[in-house]
């Protein structure tokens, strides 16, 4: 297994220096807060960390809202298996669930026979 492709993440090293990398554009733009001179448009857009507490707020609000929708778009386990398929389509005789009829199939030497 020696002549597997390593990418760059795979070394520790490189993961703790994009860490460090992303650490220190976080403190240069929280120091760059403090010199750059905003145009803002409402007072409460000069408190102190209003836009990291912002974003995080919005964050927070997305999760929630993506949480409550997945109750009423989530799909059932067997959505996939049942595709194209309603109950008039099944007939005696018929295997539910591959919706292959079973008497053809015993015929043939079962479904786990290579073609």
């Amino acid at each position: 297994m020696d002549n597997e492709k390593k990418y760059i993440f795979d070394n520790p090293k490189n993961v703790k220096r994009i860490l460090y990398a992303l650490y220190g554009c976080c403190a240069l733009l929280f120091a760059l807060d403090f010199v750059i001179h905003r145009h803002v448009m409402h007072s409460w857009e000069n408190l102190w960390g209003f836009y990291p507490l912002y974003g995080f707020v919005g964050c927070v609000v997305l999760v929630l809202v993506a949480t409550w929708m997945r109750t009423f778009l989530m799909r059932s386990e067997d959505y996939y298996d049942n595709e194209g398929k309603t109950v008039i389509d099944e007939k005696p005789g018929t295997d539910k669930k591959a919706g292959i009829d079973s008497k053809h199939n015993d015929e043939i030497g079962g479904p786990n026979v290579d073609a």
